[in-house]
């Protein structure tokens, strides 16, 4: 299959090449987009075989559900039944953005678009090439991160070529997305409602609007049941992956860089090709020729646009060992580690106890346990 780019200034968004993008949809074939949080694939998500071809293309199980993305509110009507109000003020307050809402779904969804499940995963977002291709297409458009998966998600269109040239019909490469990890999801099906996966919405901003919101115990915690049905995308499997062996450390700024540089130049004596994920203020402490500044702790949301691209680039390095300090925090800190740790399969070294660690959520908030 010839992979057709179509390039496009989201500032003056060709449209010719929109259609061209929009009748690939409508004939059930698959294109990859950008949003504001990272390159979507997308299908119809009416169709039941076009999200078939989105497992298929990726490579992913078919019982982890699919983001449905719309472009306007009456679609939930069509896509979703019993919708509360919370779902209507949240998407006052947060559409188009990144907030992806969990609705029972309508018979209209197709379960192969859900996962087999009886809700639906929904989300309106933000980025101008997005909407307009929703809107062209005449459908609602099921949109995974597009890449192969268990990947770093993909945060520009050379890393979508990286994975899917030559499995799908089209790329429209709209340069680097903003924000780049994937949307906050949050579960309106139950009370009070459960962010199942963090992500630029903060159960902080959540706050402003719903009297109150939980955090599922699974966002920095390993799943290991193989019978359990995820509701949500990035809950069961690992994700993120580079495809070197990653480990966080984590613990006191000094006690971390002694940590990482005794076990890199170990590495190191074995051959191996090793690398370092630092922020800014601390990357000079390490003595790894391979030292990747990923963004500033004073800025989360540069480590945020930053992460898949650093994880990429140890991939396109042939790194074998790598090792990343922690960002654990409040606010956009937790949708960082929830990543890092799905990325690493949840190997975390304390550097103050020399302990591995598994973390859990104890009130929304990252707590370590040996």
């Amino acid at each position: 299959m010839e992979t057709k780019i179509y390039t496009i200034d989201k500032a003056h968004i060709d449209m010719d090449k929109i259609k061209a993008a929009a009748d690939i949809l409508a004939r059930g074939g698959l294109v990859a987009f950008p949003t504001e949080t990272v390159y979507g694939l997308g299908g119809d998500a009416m169709d039941a075989r076009a999200s078939e071809k989105i497992y298929a293309a990726k490579g992913r199980p078919s019982d982890n559900p699919l983001i449905v993305h719309i472009a306007d509110m009456k679609a939930l009507e069509e896509i979703a039944v019993h919708v509360p109000e919370s779902a209507y003020a949240l998407a006052e307050r947060f559409w188009p953005g990144p907030l992806t809402m969990i609705l029972d779904k309508s018979d209209r969804v197709p379960s192969e678009t859900t996962g087999g499940l009886s809700t639906v995963a929904v989300r309106m977002p933000s980025h101008p090439i997005a909407l307009e291709l929703i809107r062209a297409s005449g459908t609602y458009v099921a949109a995974p991160s597009a890449n192969t998966s268990g990947r770093p998600s993909p945060t520009m269109a050379s890393h979508v070529i990286e994975d899917m040239d030559g499995r799908i019909e089209a790329i429209i490469d709209g340069g680097k997305v903003g924000i780049g990890i994937e949307s906050t999801i949050i579960d309106l099906t139950c009370e009070p409602p459960m962010i199942l996966r963090p992500g630029y919405i903060t159960r902080e901003m959540l706050l402003e609007v719903l009297d109150e919101v939980d955090v599922d115990q699974a966002i920095l915690t390993e799943n290991t049941d193989k019978n359990f049905k995820p509701k949500a995308p990035g809950m069961k499997y690992r994700h993120y992956a580079p495809k070197g062996e990653l480990t966080i450390v984590e613990g006191t700024p000094d006690h971390v860089a002694a940590v990482i540089n005794a076990l890199t130049k170990q590495a190191q004596s074995q051959g191996l090709l090793t690398a370092v994920i630092a922020a800014g203020e601390t990357a000079s402490r390490y003595d790894c020729p391979n030292v990747f500044t990923i963004g500033t702790r004073s800025s989360e949301e540069s480590i945020a646009a930053n992460l898949y691209d650093v994880l990429r680039k140890m991939d396109d390095l042939h790194m074998d060992v790598i090792y990343s300090e922690s960002y654990a925090g409040g606010g956009l800190g937790q949708a960082i580690m929830n990543r890092l740790l799905k990325a690493a399969g949840h190997k975390v070294i304390d550097a103050d106890t020399g302990r591995h660690q598994h973390t859990l959520i104890e009130n929304g908030r990252a707590k370590a346990r040996s």
